[in-house]
């Protein structure tokens, strides 16, 4: 990861609330977060649907686009003022001219393939209890990073659900 995050050349300021991309924008850009965190979300008849989160020292990405050049439907939000490291496209090609990059690349994707494959599972078969357990065991900087409304939203919840299972 190191060796990706090197790369980058410019870096980039987001204020909270503000977007970094919107529905119907080609963004072709991963992102290393320095500081702050965003969220990444979809909008499913007008309601907000968090599917993604990045705070300090993630990558976050809008893969689809990024991956086609085309358009995506998500919104990558800033939660709080953040700091981005930009790491463009052609410096991941210019990266992946080597073997040894190339299968560190791979590896990158397919865990978060794997990731969001287990998120997807987690939601269509567990109960809000074991999708919170689940997320804590996982990732309990979460917690620390991002406002419990989001969280909730994520784990497809509402907050007064969220702040039960955090009592008990």
């Amino acid at each position: 990861m190191k060796e990706i995050i090197e790369l980058s050349s410019q870096t980039l300021t987001i204020d909270r609330n503000d977007f970094l991309k919107v529905k119907g924008s080609i963004d072709t850009n991963l992102y290393y977060v320095e500081s702050g965190s965003l969220r990444i979300f979809v909008l499913d008849n007008d309601e907000e649907q968090t599917i993604r989160f990045g705070y300090k020292h993630n990558i976050i990405v809008s893969l689809d686009s990024f991956l086609t050049q085309k358009p995506s439907e998500l919104y990558i939000q800033a939660i709080k003022k953040t700091v981005l490291k930009v790491i463009t496209k052609s410096q991941i090609e210019k990266f992946l001219e080597t073997e040894v990059n190339k299968n560190m690349w791979v590896k990158i994707l397919e865990n978060l393939v794997i990731q969001q494959m287990e998120r997807e599972i987690d939601i269509l078969t567990s109960s809000p209890k074991e999708r919170y357990e689940r997320v804590l065991k996982r990732s309990p900087q979460l917690f620390q990073h991002i406002p419990n409304r989001h969280i909730a939203n994520y784990l497809r919840m509402t907050p007064e659900t969220l702040s039960r299972l955090k009592k008990s």
